[in-house]
This record gives structure tokens, C-alpha cells and sequence, in this order.
């Protein structure tokens, strides 16, 4: 009996206004036109913990960065060992899960208001929080974001600031470094026109493999 082969888990990430909505889209396209089956996600999920992450995003309820760390990682967990279509039944089940964020922006966004590294011990170390086979930084500088931001939204959420978003690219550059033996991390110029951004993210996607 032949036996069936695992799907890919690939992560996008980015300062927000960065693409990754267009660009999840455009891969997700593209892989479907290869064969290959394909299951879109994001964090926060669907589920209450989800909701309770999305209130607290637009300022509907105020939460402390620990407590917003804890809730995004339990979130993560139900993310991760759903039965129903949580990431490790749709790899297991041969299909390729695109996420848009994971426990970078839990590392980078809380990250950058916490001392110590509990949240990121918590992430990394847990055993049911799978790591994924690339994660995508689509790069931009704060000016860009803002800018993307202003044209295309009508409300801002909570770390939609110039000042928060320097922040958190500093952190993300951070945590990349130190994950950099352990992980498979692509930084992208999301600068440059869509579809050159989509044919590199579509070129590195093809390099990895198939188990």
C-alpha cells in the first residue's frame, strides 16, 4: 500500500500592510493549479479563544501583552490539534496548510512589550504547536506600511502605529536571528510588484520537499 505523502506547512508573516492576504491567495492558485490540495488558515482561528483575540486587536476589550501571549498560544494549540481540520490532520491528510501569522507575530507584536522569555519558551517548546517547513517574511518599513494602511483601511487596530510597527519589525529581525539554525526563514522584499513577489515565494515553495 502506497503510502500517502505529507503536506507542507507554510507560514506567512509581515508587518501589517506587508501583502500577505494577496500573496497567500495567489500561491494558494498556484499550488491548486499543480495538483496539489490546499488548505488556507489564520491566527487568531475561529474558535471563542479567536474571538475573544480579534476583540481585544480593535480595542473592543483591553488586555495586557501577557495575557494576549497566553490566549494567542492557547489559540495555537487548538489551531494545531483540532480533529476536524486543525494543521496537523490536513498535513497528515497530504494537503498543504498556508497560514497567515503564527507564533512569530505572538513573539514579535506581544514579544516586544515582555521581559523575559516565557512566551517565547512557551511557543517553541510546547509539544503540540508544530513548527512549519518555511516560514515567509513579506518585509516592509513602517513609512510603506502606513501608507498601505491608510489607503486601504477604515479603522486601525491597536498596533497599527508608525512607532509599534518599527518596534516589531526590530523584533521580528530579532526572533529570526535567534531561530535562524532551527528554522526555515525567507525574508521578501514585499516592496517590489505583486508578481515578482509571487514568483520568488512560488520558486521557494518548490524547493521544499515533499515527504
Amino acid at each position: 500500500m502506497e503510502q500517502k505523502s505529507r503536506g507542507r506547512f507554510i507560514v506567512f508573516e509581515g508587518i501589517d500592510g506587508a501583502g500577505k492576504t494577496t500573496q497567500i491567495e495567489l500561491l494558494e492558485k498556484r499550488l491548486k493549479e499543480q495538483g496539489r490540495r490546499v488548505f488556507r488558515t489564520a491566527e487568531p482561528t475561529e474558535s471563542v479563544t479567536g474571538g475573544m483575540l480579534r476583540d481585544a486587536l480593535a480595542g473592543i476589550s483591553k488586555r495586557t501583552a501577557c495575557e494576549m501571549a497566553a490566549l494567542f498560544t492557547l489559540d495555537r494549540i487548538f489551531h494545531n490539534v483540532n480533529p476536524v481540520h486543525g494543521i496537523e490532520k490536513m498535513l497528515a491528510d497530504g494537503i498543504d496548510v498556508i497560514c497567515d501569522r503564527y507564533y512569530y507575530s505572538t513573539l514579535a507584536y506581544q514579544g516586544s512589550e515582555i521581559r523575559g522569555d516565557w512566551a517565547f519558551d512557551m511557543n517553541l517548546n510546547c509539544p503540540e504547536i508544530r513548527r512549519p517547513d518555511v516560514c515567509l517574511f513579506l518585509d516592509l518599513t513602517p513609512e510603506q506600511s502606513m501608507e498601505r494602511i491608510s489607503k486601504g483601511r477604515v479603522t486601525q487596530e491597536i498596533y497599527e502605529t508608525h512607532e509599534k510597527l518599527e518596534q516589531v519589525r526590530r523584533k521580528f529581525y530579532s526572533v529570526f536571528e535567534r531561530l535562524d539554525e532551527e528554522e526555515h526563514i525567507v525574508i521578501v522584499d514585499a516592496s517590489k510588484s505583486i508578481d515578482e513577489i509571487a514568483e520568488e515565494i512560488y520558486l521557494i515553495v518548490n524547493t521544499l520537499g515533499i515527504r
